[in-house]
């Protein structure tokens, strides 16, 4: 009565061979969420980027003479902010204050009412004014890093 037949040892084989890879399965299947959820924190650990606050030169407002279009003489007030890349091109812009006021009322000066009133004219003159300043203020002066041209202020009568 104690033989056992062919049949049920297969069957205990066929059982823990089902046991051992329903075990693996699921350790592998554990592992990969794991690993998953620690890539995942591990990537936003790495997306975290210091946060540097904007360094902004603002040039006192001014009113400059516009050339004459059909209406006649025509005026623009303005202010400007300039959204610079690092404090070093901050420094050198106010350095040199008089010589930047200098080529934005050059700049200015000659354009028409009808140009700047419209916000294509607006960003037109933006970018002029990135070139204009762009050039040198002093021999031996690094670049100066430029990012936008902010206007505060923006009057033509």
């Amino acid at each position: 009565m104690a033989e056992t037949s062919g049949g049920s040892k297969k069957l205990l084989w066929i059982m823990i061979t089902l046991v051992v890879l329903s075990s693996a399965g699921a350790a592998a299947a554990i592992y990969m969420v794991l690993d998953q959820r620690g890539s995942t924190e591990g990537g936003e650990v790495e997306r975290t980027v210091e946060r540097t606050p904007p360094v902004f030169t603002r040039i006192e407002p001014f009113t400059v003479n516009l050339a004459d279009d059909r209406y006649g003489s025509r005026l623009l007030y303005t202010g400007i902010t300039l959204l610079v890349g690092d404090a070093q091109s901050k420094a050198i812009i106010e350095e040199h204050m008089p010589q930047v006021r200098s080529r934005l009322l050059i700049l200015l000066s000659g354009k028409q009412a009808s140009e700047l009133t419209s916000s294509e004219g607006k960003e037109e003159l933006a970018r002029s004014i990135i070139n204009q300043l762009s050039v040198p203020l002093t021999e031996n002066q690094p670049p100066l890093d430029l990012r936008e041209v902010l206007f505060t202020e923006f009057i033509v009568q």
